[in-house]
């Protein structure tokens, strides 16, 4: 059965979550396959000529964690996005992050990002926080009508991941791999991963580690 590590995570460094911490994970997991949320374009020809050529690592953690495991290791990279976020989702995230309360509650999460690194990105403590966020969050946007967009949104944004994995595990072989998702999405993405693999014939070895 084809296993895969679920790992949270942080798109730029944040103190103990960086690109060095996450390609010791990457290292000492061995993945065969590695899914990342990005599209395409997030990872470009460019990028990787600027890697290749002169040693010029990407800014996005992921990635760079990406291309150090690159130097060590034969593997296939896999971004599982066909679609960026929403124009609606955009408006209401820079809306809602004028507000105080949400920078604080936020501030804390990356505090406690930073200093325990992503074992904390992967623990419910971080969960609760995140749902602590969202419920604010939309009390701070007060839209039910534009709400109800950005979260029909994400719910596509999360199912075109969970899809294009299922799709490329059905079609080719390996034994290991690594999917690397950002940690708002970490809740529901368990939950949805549970119903997949509930309703597909096409069952996968699902791991949730929480410490690193």
């Amino acid at each position: 059965m084809q296993k895969i590590y679920f790992i949270s995570t942080v798109h730029k460094d944040i103190g103990k979550c960086n690109g060095y911490e996450l390609h010791k994970i990457l290292s000492n997991l061995s993945p065969e396959v590695v899914f990342l949320e990005a599209l395409e374009s997030t990872y470009s020809e460019y990028d990787r000529m600027k890697f290749l050529s002169f040693g010029i690592f990407h800014k996005k953690l992921e990635i760079m964690s990406i291309q150090k495991y690159f130097l060590e290791s034969t593997f296939k990279y896999i971004p599982v996005l066909d679609i960026g976020h929403s124009e609606e989702f955009e408006k209401k995230y820079d809306f809602v992050c004028q507000n105080f309360e949400h920078q604080r509650l936020l501030n804390k999460l990356n505090s406690l990002a930073s200093d325990l690194g992503f074992s904390f990105l992967n623990s419910p403590q971080a969960m609760e926080l995140e749902d602590e966020l969202r419920k604010l969050e939309e009390q701070i946007f007060n839209n039910p009508e534009e709400q109800k967009k950005v979260e029909d949104h994400i719910d596509d944004y999360e199912n075109n991941m969970i899809k294009n994995i299922y799709s490329y595990c059905r079609e080719n072989h390996f034994n290991k791999a690594v999917f690397m998702c950002g940690v708002a999405h970490r809740k529901s993405m368990l939950q949805k991963i549970a119903e997949y693999e509930e309703a597909t014939d096409l069952k996968l070895d699902w791991k949730f580690p929480t410490e690193f």
